[in-house]
């Protein structure tokens, strides 16, 4: 999939070739993400299109990012490090209830096809899913982060959090929001940076967002992107 950098925003999208056209044009849905169709048109050229209606691609994606999803059937699209990516659905019954996996950029999800509550099956799925995919990518950069601050917690734990992506007590155990996962590196390494910096200042004082400033300079962007990110 393309991406166009847009600022310090990454904007994947699909380029689809239309010989008809005489003109480009950009679409944002729930479902398909950013779409640019063309006619036939140079890589560079087709990036330039997308960043030239950056802004307006932003503010799509922030109101579609709002409409509800409903059944995840084949077709739909969620979000993983950051990009939507096709579900794919197929009954199988070596399953117990259903199973997610992720392969050749997409989302399988294999269902026991004599399962009663099909929803509820897919959702604990996914669930599960996004549970074994946080430890898999973001404990390590919590590592790598934490040797690179000097910013030693004493434990790190990944939790579903209805409010807030991660805290940080007074005894210096940090949790995660699990479905962290699913946002861009960029924002992950943030969320990380910002609740290793708790260990030193445990307010948001001017002494905390000089330290932060440190390892992430452009926190207010980030801070922005966050709250924009639907919990």
């Amino acid at each position: 999939m393309p991406v166009a950098q847009y600022g310090t925003t990454e904007i994947h999208y699909s380029h689809i070739i239309d010989t008809s056209l005489k003109h480009g044009y950009i679409t944002v849905d729930f479902y398909e993400g950013v779409v640019l169709k063309t006619p036939p048109i140079e890589n560079d050229k087709a990036d330039q299109l997308v960043i030239s209606k950056g802004r307006w691609i932003m503010d799509k994606v922030k109101l579609v990012e709002r409409i509800p999803q409903g059944e995840i059937i084949t077709g739909s699209r969620l979000l993983y490090l950051g990009r939507r990516y096709y579900v794919q659905v197929t009954k199988d019954p070596a399953v117990k209830d259903a199973l997610v996996r992720f392969t050749q950029s997409k989302l399988n999800i294999a269902i026991n096809p004599d399962v009663e509550d099909r929803t509820s099956a897919i959702d604990k799925a996914l669930e599960n899913f996004t549970r074994d995919k946080a430890k898999e990518k973001i404990l390590p950069r919590v590592k790598k982060w934490s040797e690179t601050t000097g910013l030693i917690p004493n434990s790190v734990n990944l939790r579903k959090l209805s409010k807030r992506w991660g805290s940080c007590n007074n005894d210096n155990d940090i949790l995660i929001n699990f479905d962290a996962v699913k946002l861009p590196f960029s924002l992950i390494d943030y969320i990380i940076i910002h609740e290793l910096t708790h260990i030193k200042h445990k307010d948001h004082s001017k002494d905390f967002y000089r330290e932060l400033s440190k390892y992430a300079p452009d926190w207010e962007d980030m801070d922005e992107r966050l709250g924009d990110m639907k919990l």
